[in-house]
């Protein structure tokens, strides 16, 4: 007897959203508060300690938080809307503008301008002029038509609007979330975005008002190797729903070719039957059928 193989199916699930160990968060320092003396009574929930006149937070509660966070914005990225970064403060700006670009998001790294959330129209109308004077400067024959001082004054305008409004060039509509680094130092950011009802994602220190915001990340937002924990693993999250929605457009692509293919595959059949229908009819119909029907009468 020949026994056939059957084939086995193995069901390959999506790999989980990688988590930040407690360890990685004490190696990167996102415990140290700051001073006892400037602490804000709304961080007591998350914090742990004081040693040595310093607040001590409690890394369960960033842990949790911090996953939190990451499981709501990724829901947001997943249904096609943007996250906007903002960290102006020296030591965030780098790894938060190359993280933005590399997930092509909005951010702001050199200073909040009033009303770029509240006000976006006026936003928008100075970056069509950013967009314009980017424009007539590449363009050599209008450019060469400049005397050489309203070159560089076009050139300098153009520079400075690049540097503030540079990061949210791509930006056709309000973002759907902010992630903030340091509440305090972005309060205008946070106030705008609460007006609107756009939800916030922020790391708040022990100076920091956690009610402010709707997603508070208890850490230190001051050191470097902390703030690039939180922001890339915020990032790594972003990147998961961004893929996510990418598969999810490819599954729904190929839902609908079958889709058409299973309705052109019954207009089809319903075709055929009713050829076969009318040949029936017409072979019926014919002389030499009735001749015989005649007969058999």
């Amino acid at each position: 007897m020949c026994l056939i193989a059957q084939p086995t199916f193995i069901k390959i699930s999506k790999p989980e959203m990688a988590q930040i160990e407690y360890k990685d968060l004490l190696d990167a320092g996102v415990h140290f508060g700051h001073l006892t003396r400037k602490w804000d009574p709304r961080m007591a929930p998350y914090i742990f300690m004081e040693k040595n006149g310093i607040h001590i937070i409690d890394l369960n509660k960033t842990q949790a938080a911090l996953e939190e966070a990451q499981n709501a914005i990724k829901g947001i990225v997943r249904s096609g809307r943007k996250v906007m970064f903002v960290a102006t403060k020296k030591q965030a700006q780098e790894i938060v503008s190359e993280e933005a670009r590399r997930l092509k998001m909005p951010f702001v790294t050199d200073r909040w301008l009033g009303g770029m959330l509240t006000n976006f129209a006026t936003i928008r109308k100075s970056l069509k002029k950013m967009q314009t004077l980017d424009k007539m400067l590449k363009d050599e024959s209008t450019a060469s038509n400049l005397a050489k001082r309203e070159r560089l004054t076009l050139s300098r305008e153009k520079e400075k609007l690049e540097r503030v409004l540079g990061g949210i060039s791509d930006l056709t509509r309000l973002p759907a979330a902010l992630f903030v680094v340091d509440v305090k130092r972005e309060h205008i950011a946070v106030s705008e975005a609460k007006r609107l009802g756009i939800p916030v994602f922020a790391m708040c220190d022990t100076n920091s008002n956690p009610d402010e915001v709707d997603f508070a990340i208890p850490a230190n937002d001051d050191a470097y190797k902390s703030i690039s924990l939180i922001t890339l693993a915020i990032g790594k999250a972003i990147e998961e729903g961004l893929l996510e929605r990418k598969q999810d457009k490819d599954d729904q692509r190929l839902q609908e070719e079958e889709e058409a293919k299973r309705a052109e595959d019954l207009v089809q059949a319903r075709a055929e039957d009713e050829s076969k229908l009318e040949e029936g009819a017409e072979a019926t119909s014919s002389p030499a059928a009735i001749a015989e029907e005649d007969r058999d009468e």
